[in-house]
């Protein structure tokens, strides 16, 4: 076996499910893809070790006042970019707190760039100009594994003092990685070969909605399974918030809708204003109190 055949990643080798798939009817086609897709979730929870050890790791960063920075090329590089702008409406925090750095920039996001995965000296760059920090995680992501945008940022990264996590579809490049986590969900060969835009592309999702949900509820932007952080900027999260405050507090609509009013649409601070019968500013002051906990700051009254 020749040296070049042993580092073959997994994403790159054929599937021997999938070698005729373009014999079979279309109904075949869907059955052998959702076949295939079935064994993404299995290889996520495989994981969880892992996953569970990279959450709590965003949060002590977190709490020291540090950003999370996903760094990818390709389809990993967008899965980064749509987790990190889904942070701020869903969870409430500033855009700085989670961020998407892909390779060949904002023009990547809508047109594949590919040749600007192949410069580690970029990465690095990109890191440099996010001035990235010790107290910064920095999570690299690639299905092969083997990207050399995203090895030179997190190079850049770990010489800086941050911390590093890397998430990658291929076993065989676990061992060359440079980070203090690795989440390597094996999903197999893509049913198209190389296209991980499909198995891995769907484990890599996955794991990133976990990391930042399971972040985000540790630090307090969840209560019970309600999103009492968000920010209420259509008229969809408008409605979302009332049905929120009327669920936690009994209120009707109109009633839900006043206090939303007097809480400057703070969901989180409406409820607090309720139950501890004060202001906007008390409700402020008593969340500050119970590090921004809603549970902590409701339970004397339950």
């Amino acid at each position: 076996m020749t040296k070049k055949h042993r580092l073959l990643p997994t994403t790159e080798k054929r599937n021997r499910a999938s070698e005729n798939i373009d014999k079979l009817s279309t109904k075949q086609i869907v059955d052998l893809i959702n076949s295939e897709d079935a064994i993404v979730p299995a290889a996520v929870a495989r994981q969880s070790k892992q996953i569970a050890a990279a959450i709590d790791l965003i949060v002590e960063h977190f709490r020291k006042g540090g950003r999370l920075f996903y760094v990818g090329a390709g389809t990993s590089g967008r899965l980064g970019v749509l987790d990190a702008s889904e942070c701020p409406p869903t969870f409430g925090v500033s855009p700085s707190l989670v961020q998407g750095i892909i390779a060949g920039g904002r023009r990547a996001l809508v047109r594949s760039v590919e040749g600007a995965e192949d410069f580690p000296d970029d990465g690095i760059a990109a890191i440099n100009k996010k001035r990235v920090r010790s107290k910064d995680i920095v999570i690299g992501l690639a299905a092969c594994g083997m990207t050399p945008f995203v090895h030179g940022a997190l190079k850049q990264a770990r010489q800086i003092g941050a911390a590093t996590i890397f998430i990658t579809c291929a076993p065989e490049a676990v061992e060359h990685i440079p980070a203090e986590i690795i989440i390597n969900p094996v999903v197999g060969p893509e049913v198209v070969t190389g296209s991980t835009r499909m198995k891995a592309g769907t484990a890599t999702k996955l794991v990133l909605n976990t990391l930042t949900t399971g972040a985000m509820i540790k630090l307090g932007k969840v209560h019970g399974n309600l999103m009492i952080d968000l920010k209420a900027t259509n008229e969809k999260l408008r409605d979302r918030s009332v049905r929120i405050v009327m669920e936690m507090t009994n209120l009707s609509r109109p009633g839900a809708r006043r206090l939303l009013a007097r809480a400057q649409g703070q969901v989180k601070a409406a409820i607090v204003m309720h139950f501890r019968r004060t202001n906007l500013a008390g409700a402020l002051k008593i969340l500050d109190e119970c590090d921004q906990f809603l549970r902590k700051a409701i339970e004397e009254t339950l």
